[in-house]
């Protein structure tokens, strides 16, 4: 079956908050997972919130999806540490990390009118720049295998090699003139060598392209700016993101801003720049409200919205920045914020918490499908579950073991998704 043939929608997969979420400052150059290191955390509210978010998206745009949080504390990985005390306690919390709840890091998704064999391909991130995210992969392809499992629809691939840093569909982005339309693919890479590492490798995201099938012609490898990186933009969806025919961006997104709009014009011609000067929100605010980690979405009446965090509205630069654009004549007519203060205190705003997948709905497993009565299923074993507060002290215990585990496996019952114990 042609890709015309197919139902094809951007459907939403939401990272479900983890029962072990808690705040150990693990990600370097994520200003603000730093800044609350040693906080205590709500795995309860943060879960909880996601939920909400997934609602409203549900209710938007008539379709969502999830993805699970993964095995904790990774005995796994525990054991290949042999952690004893001694060490820096960042060993003792990698185990416990629910950073898997960040799925637009999950992988990179070129849907089937992209592709030379007409499937949508979703390759595995494998994230090793950092030790308590390089652990993810495995499981979430595991994931991954299940929900996607339809070889009439798509290819799973593993990860890239780990010479070769690769974060997910975080830093790439899509152009088209609608979602079940062939479109430009945008890979956005950073270079090695400041203050924070570029996590984004170039080579990386040239493979993917390779392996996913996509024309050469159609895909544009564009550099991160570096003055981005140091600030605290360690992913590209931290400072601009696509839509269709539309870049939202910062004005210091890119290491050459002028040539990226080139190099993207040459390929997708229609494109649309809404970029946001640097003398209207700075790059500093931009990256401490995510104003730009939001979703872009295309409503069914064609309009677009813009989803961001409560923390925009609460900026004065940047709520008027928003108040003017929704007043202006361009594509992003309406902002709604939404309360996800969990995951943003660990440095994930809407944007990271979702991972966009063009395709037949019908094609994937139902059973990672969001509708009402599934919703308050969510609802009701999180509530009943999860733990209410988890201090940097906990980590460890026998005590929070036990919860979190038996949260998770509550889960996985309610969702007859045994499979992934």
């Amino acid at each position: 079956m042609s890709p015309k043939e197919l139902n094809l929608r951007e459907i939403n997969f939401d990272g479900i908050v983890g029962p072990s979420h808690n705040y150990a400052g693990l990600s370097l150059g994520n200003i603000a997972s730093a800044s609350h290191k040693g906080d205590p955390s709500y795995p309860r509210a943060a879960a909880l919130q996601g939920v909400g978010k997934m609602r409203g998206n549900l209710a938007r745009l008539g379709v969502q999806g999830f993805l699970l949080p993964l095995p904790r504390p990774n005995a796994l990985l525990e054991n290949v540490l042999a952690y004893d005390g001694t060490e820096a306690p960042q060993l003792r919390a990698a185990p416990w990390s629910a950073s898997s709840m960040w799925t637009a890091n999950a992988a990179t998704v070129s849907p089937a009118p992209d592709t030379n064999d007409g499937k949508c391909h979703l390759t595995v991130a494998n994230l090793i720049t950092m030790l308590h995210r390089a652990q993810e992969w495995p499981d979430t392809l595991r994931q991954l295998d299940i929900a996607f499992g339809d070889p009439d629809h798509f290819v799973v691939h593993g990860p890239v090699p780990p010479t070769f840093g690769d974060e997910g569909a975080a830093n790439h982005g899509r152009f088209c003139e609608g979602h079940g339309s062939e479109g430009v693919e945008l890979f956005v890479y950073g270079k090695p060598g400041g203050r924070f590492p570029a996590r984004q490798h170039e080579q990386a995201s040239r493979l993917v392209a390779r392996s996913h099938g996509l024309d050469p012609a159609k895909c544009v490898f564009v550099e991160q700016n570096p003055a981005a990186i140091e600030a605290g933009a360690f992913h590209n969806d931290v400072v601009s993101v696509v839509n269709e025919r539309v870049l939202f961006t910062h004005e210091e997104a890119f290491a050459d801003q002028q040539g990226a709009y080139a190099a993207i014009r040459a390929a997708f011609p229609a494109l649309e720049v809404v970029e946001v000067p640097s003398s209207a929100v700075s790059l500093k605010e931009a990256i401490r409200t995510y104003l730009f980690n939001a979703q872009l979405l295309t409503l069914p009446d064609g309009g677009m919205v813009l989803i961001v965090p409560e923390e925009c509205r609460e900026s004065a630069s940047v709520w008027s920045y928003c108040e003017q654009m929704m007043a202006s004549n361009g594509p992003i007519r309406e902002v709604i914020p939404v309360d996800v203060r969990q995951s943003m205190a660990n440095g994930g705003g809407p944007a990271c918490l979702r991972l966009r997948v063009v395709c037949d709905p019908a094609a994937v497993d139902p059973r990672f499908m969001l509708d009402e009565a599934k919703a308050d299923l969510l609802e009701k074993v999180i509530s009943e579950t999860w733990p209410e507060q988890i201090d940097p002290a906990d980590l460890g215990s026998d005590t929070l073991t036990s919860q979190v585990v038996a949260a998770r496996e509550a889960l996985l019952t309610a969702l007859d998704l045994g499979e992934l114990k």
